[in-house]
């Protein structure tokens, strides 16, 4: 085998459709493009949404919605997974730092502490907020919450 003897598998190419080769191409005249019309024209695209005349969606439907520019939205953060990484990575300071290499949270997040789940570790956790409930869990295990 050499690279000049190389070929596809028999059947595995066609041959280019040539248009606008005359009658007996069956490919000639209007050269697939139909009769008349925008479309049979060169030089044609037609615009987005366009429907052939008929009114767009993005006209017929009406408007809705709103986003609130000022959102604040946070990462919540369960007091039962504070305890997780309490437990696996043996440390009693919990701030971003931590729940980022834990996998809890990523660089740009804000964190959120919520109350769900049970904490048995003396805890100080540091965090952009705090949910009340979760603040008396955390302190009643006589740990501290404090916001960054």
């Amino acid at each position: 085998m050499k690279l000049h003897t190389l070929a596809p598998a028999k059947g595995a190419t066609k041959s280019e459709k040539r248009i606008g080769r005359g009658p007996g191409s069956g490919h000639g005249k209007t050269a697939t493009r139909g009769s008349n019309g925008a479309k049979s024209r060169s030089g044609y695209s037609r615009k987005i949404g366009f429907e052939g005349g008929q009114m767009p969606i993005q006209r017929r439907l009406p408007k809705f919605g709103f986003k609130n520019p000022n959102r604040v939205e946070y990462k919540a953060v369960n007091l039962s997974a504070l305890q997780a990484v309490s437990d696996k990575y043996n440390v009693t300071v919990i701030d971003p730092d931590v729940l980022i290499n834990a996998g809890l949270a990523s660089k740009n997040d804000l964190v959120k502490i919520l109350a769900k789940g049970e904490l048995t570790a003396k805890l100080e956790v540091k965090a952009d907020a705090f949910s009340a409930a979760a603040i008396a869990k955390i302190e009643e295990k006589g740990g501290t919450a404090t916001k960054l």
